[in-house]
């Protein structure tokens, strides 16, 4: 009876509105709700085959839908480890409850988030969102790991008093031996420099250089030993540390190439040097240390001018044992941890979390989400490579709620509600009309 479907129609109309209402008083209450995604009612029309003459309503259905993909801005903090994602990738996080008792720990994903360290070290939110990624190697690289499995993620767990230390590797030596000191007539005077070294535990150590002057009887001979002891090493006779390095020098003096190297000669102890790159490598306490002293013909390195001995420049990497001083993470997804002596470490990468269909994500508590069939299977790309975005820090992302339109809605389905229900009056009056009629 086409009275009786007016009736049905109208009353899920109401229902369809209150459905809308619902998302509408969500959105609302989460305005302020970091990361939070607004959730749409859409109204989709029902037809019911009717007869000849005559309309039967179908009413209406009612789907909500979750916008997971549309973003906030992003607003500054002053927490370096408060994350939000710039694009379309989501971070990669995990429950509280299943690091605490250490299970498997399920894939979640979320846009932002305010990390912290607790009391184990682990980087979570107030809500219990614990974050995840690659731990890095001992050298501060990130290996190879399958992208579409969330096997090789762990939580991201930061000791706040682990010390660090960086052995030196690599010595480069730009220092000036005086022309003068190898010629007929010199005193031979031998010069002396110290260069300190970390060792693969941290501590400091030093390498002594020493270079001599052959002297000739007539004329310039331009040539010199160098030799390199360790601190570190055994004691000879003489109760001096035992020789790790002994080389001949001999330098250019012709018009052209004056005072630059002509030749090494390795004489004993060390490695060889390596004309194509200037090195030559001697074995410390430590282990083997590399020893750029430049390339013959150059005058970048060792080289004999003038009267003058002039250690211009020596560098070297390493450092001492340093505290940690703070975790930031970077626009790759880098978790960077930096130490009182100016270095710092790798721990961990962060990738990006990327399903074929965001909105086909299942919602839950703190603005997290799980990869469902509906959304697709996940990839893990890295931050700032490919179509998820990078990673912002010192940022949170607002909450995707327009005040203004989601207010213009309640407006309008408040009228919705109120008409469909004028409706159910109307035909409640033509049933009572169609009473009278026995009467």
């Amino acid at each position: 009876m086409t009275i009786s479907s007016s009736l049905n129609a109208s009353v899920a109309g109401l229902a369809a509105n209150a459905s809308r209402l619902a998302t509408i008083s969500d959105n609302i209450s989460n305005s302020s709700t970091y990361g939070y995604k607004r959730a749409v009612t859409d109204f989709h029309s029902m037809v019911i085959e009717s007869g000849q003459g005559s309309y039967s309503a179908g009413g209406v259905r009612v789907s909500t839908t979750r916008l997971i993909d549309e973003r906030g801005a992003l607003v500054s903090t002053s927490n370096s480890t408060d994350l939000a994602v710039r694009g379309r990738g989501m971070l990669p996080v995990t429950s509280e409850a299943s690091v605490a008792a250490g299970e498997d720990n399920p894939l979640m994903l979320t846009s932002t988030g305010s990390f912290r360290t607790d009391a184990e070290g682990y980087l979570q939110t107030t809500g219990g969102l614990v974050l995840m990624g690659i731990p890095a190697s001992a050298d501060g690289t990130i290996p190879t790991y399958p992208r579409d499995s969330a096997d090789a993620l762990e939580p991201i767990q930061i000791n706040a008093n682990q010390f660090i230390g960086e052995p030196t590797t690599t010595v480069e030596m730009a220092v000036n031996l005086p022309a003068t000191s190898a010629r007929e007539g010199s005193d031979g005077d031998v010069e002396t420099l110290s260069v300190e070294y970390f060792d693969n535990l941290g501590a400091s150590s030093t390498l002594s250089f020493s270079f001599t002057p052959t002297v000739p009887a007539t004329g310039a001979s331009n040539e010199w030993t160098m030799e390199i002891r360790d601190s570190e090493s055994d004691l000879d006779a003489d109760g001096n540390p035992d020789v790790v390095g002994l080389y001949v020098l001999t330098f250019d003096d012709s018009r052209g190439d004056g005072g630059t190297m002509a030749s090494v000669t390795d004489v004993g102890s060390g490695g060889a040097y390596d004309p194509a790159t200037g090195a030559l490598v001697i074995n410390v306490d430590g282990g083997p240390l590399e020893i750029n002293i430049g390339e013959l013909g150059s005058s970048a390195g060792l080289t004999q001018l003038s009267d003058a001995f002039a250690p211009v420049s020596v560098t070297k990497d390493g450092s001492p044992v340093g505290n940690m001083i703070s975790v930031e993470v970077d626009e790759s997804g880098y978790v960077r941890a930096s130490f009182d002596t100016g270095t710092n470490r790798i721990l961990y990468q962060i990738p990006l979390v990327d399903v074929p269909n965001m909105n086909g994500l299942e919602a839950l508590d703190q603005q997290s989400y799980r990869v469902t069939p509906d959304s697709g299977s996940f990839f893990l790309w890295d931050a700032g490579d490919g179509p998820t975005g990078d990673i912002a820090s010192y940022a949170r992302e607002e909450s995707a709620t327009d005040v203004a339109g989601e207010l213009t809605e309640l407006i309008q389905t408040q009228r919705a509600y109120s008409s469909n229900a004028k409706v159910i009056q109307t035909v409640d009056e033509m049933l009572q009309e169609t009473t009278n009629i026995k009467r």
